[in-house]
């Protein structure tokens, strides 16, 4: 299934995901981070949605309640 996720509280306006059978088939992001945000799109890309959401959630940015790597398992939790 794909979705597109509005964050919130982040440099990244939108991420895409594409999850099949529970696997992170492909995620992109739209603003951010770049280099550092194609690099955690890679290195979970293949990856069971459980075990990236168990990494990456709630981690912070910059005194910020929340980042993109968080955001993303918003957006994984979305479409679960």
């Amino acid at each position: 299934m794909k979705s597109v996720y509005k964050t919130s509280g982040t440099c990244s306006s939108y991420i895409s995901v594409e999850v099949e059978n529970g696997i992170l088939k492909d995620v992109a992001f739209q603003g951010g981070c770049n280099g550092n945000l194609k690099g955690i799109c890679e290195l979970v890309k293949g990856m069971p949605v459980e075990v990236v959401i168990s990494k990456l959630e709630g981690i912070s940015c910059g005194g910020r309640p929340t980042s993109c790597p968080d955001q993303l398992c918003q957006a994984l939790r979305q479409v679960e």
